[in-house]
């Protein structure tokens, strides 16, 4: 395994982000691990994190400008902390994401921060995909800026799910809206860095019992 992904991988544990147990996804789907940006506390760990996802940003797009979307809630501090770390490598681009209500008073409106005019390009920064569902709740939101396209998606994971068939709902993501969707690991990395210590046997066979039902076939 490269060494950022086991980095990466130490980094999500040791910040409470990546947990095992039982939980409900936002796709209703019960699931054997939980992934949780909203359990980064910290400048140090949002700091870290925002590092890890430039990285990638450099990785796949290079120095390609566009405008960061952080869905709210957990997307705002994963854009905000992105963008400060692209700016620090020698990109700096705008950023913005929206209300869970619409303001009516004020300077009003759906968004908060630079709202991209026609013609500019969209990154959307998410913590995971399971099914597809926030991604598909985001283009919704961003189907009412004329003139703007999402060039891509980066997601912490790839829990290499099933969407709404058998195909991965990453893939579904892609083919559905027409723009790659990047993960820095995929849940197959993590399977693979837990079976590094025996003592996690019992996890390890809980998410590949999951994936065996709900795990994407292509």
């Amino acid at each position: 395994m490269e060494s950022y992904k086991r980095e990466f991988i130490q980094f999500l544990q040791g910040a409470g982000v990546l947990k095992f147990g039982d939980f409900t996804a936002k796709s209703g789907r019960k699931i054997p691990y939980f992934i949780n940006a909203g359990m980064i506390k910290t400048g140090e760990e949002i700091a870290k994190l925002g590092e890890f996802y430039a990285k990638a940003y450099f990785e796949k797009l290079g120095k390609k400008p566009a405008v960061l979307y952080g869905p709210a809630y957990k997307g705002i501090s994963i854009a905000v902390s992105a963008a400060v770390a692209l700016s620090k490598n020698g990109l700096d681009v705008p950023f913005f994401f929206n209300r869970k209500e619409v303001k009516d008073h004020g300077e009003g409106g759906m968004f908060v921060g630079y709202v991209p005019q026609s013609g500019e390009e969209v990154v959307i920064v998410e913590d995971v995909i399971t099914a597809g569902t926030a991604i598909r709740e985001s283009m919704a939101i961003l189907s009412g800026l004329e003139g703007v396209k999402v060039a891509a998606t980066f997601v912490m994971v790839d829990r290499k799910e099933k969407g709404k068939g058998d195909k991965g709902a990453m893939t579904e993501i892609e083919e559905e809206f027409g723009f790659p969707v990047y993960s820095v690991v995929d849940v197959y990395d993590i399977i693979g860095y837990l079976e590094e210590d025996e003592t996690n046997a019992e996890n390890v066979a809980r998410i590949r019992n999951y994936l065996a039902v709900n795990g994407a076939k292509a």
